[in-house]
């Protein structure tokens, strides 16, 4: 099975291009979650007071240090900017878009991935109507070479997962109810709530189930190559036919 991988730069109205474009020696990087993006911003210099000012208006500073080795900052901004994005112009063609955004130099990076070579060409037909851009490789690639955890962006696997839920999840996880043996129960994890176990259990249930949900497509497409068949699922389906 052969997939598609194009890597392209843009340019077009936006305040963190723009940042970069003033401030060549940053490179900054951007990542979509289900609520806010979060941006990391590097430099190997000490940073100007007025790129610090402007760092301070970019959203809600979570991390920031200058010392020796440049500037490092992260910070977290709401999503009211990705209205009528390139991102939504992905999806439209098919395209798995490849986290995270690189802004460097006045121009925005990005990397997708798609199942046909065609949906490639059209989005980027699509994105030289209205913007400034450069296609920097585009090459057919076999599932095999490309890791799993590429084809499955975050915001994707949990996507529809409540906040309950993933606090369910997240406790299961830690206190090691998925290792085998399992350290702990149900009613163990739940006495560490302040809800009660049927409840618990409930919010945990529909985590799994939206998360195996959600990875769905990419475990369809880490499979589909193989003939292997380690279950006997085949051979069970003829002789069920055989026997019928």
């Amino acid at each position: 099975m052969s997939l598609y991988e194009a890597s392209f730069r843009v340019r077009h109205e936006c305040p963190y291009r723009e940042i970069s474009e003033r401030y060549p020696d940053l490179t900054i990087r951007e990542w979509y979650l289900s609520d806010c993006q979060v941006i990391e911003i590097t430099s190997p210099e000490s940073p100007a007071d007025e790129l610090l000012d402007e760092i301070d208006h970019l959203g809600t500073i979570l991390h920031k240090s200058v010392d020796d080795s440049g500037l490092h900052v992260v910070t977290q901004s709401c999503l009211c900017s990705l209205e009528d994005s390139i991102i939504e112009r992905f999806e439209e063609y098919n395209c798995l878009y490849q986290p995270p955004t690189i802004h460097r130099q006045g121009w925005e990076h990005y990397t997708v991935i798609a199942f046909d070579e065609s949906d490639v060409r059209a989005l980027l037909r699509d994105l030289e109507a209205d913007r400034d851009i450069e296609v920097l490789s585009k090459t057919a690639i076999t599932e095999q070479q490309i890791p799993h955890s590429m084809l499955a962006p975050v915001d994707q696997l949990f996507e529809d997962v409540t906040e309950r839920q993933l606090a369910a999840l997240r406790l299961a996880l830690e206190s090691g109810y998925y290792e085998q043996p399992r350290k702990t129960s149900l009613r163990e994890l739940a006495d560490q709530t302040a809800v009660a176990r049927s409840t618990y259990e409930e919010h945990l249930r529909k985590a799994e189930n939206k998360l195996l949900t959600n990875a769905g497509q990419f475990l369809r497409l880490v499979t589909a190559t193989s003939t292997a068949d380690p279950l006997g699922v085949d051979q069970t389906q003829q002789a069920e036919q055989a026997a019928d």
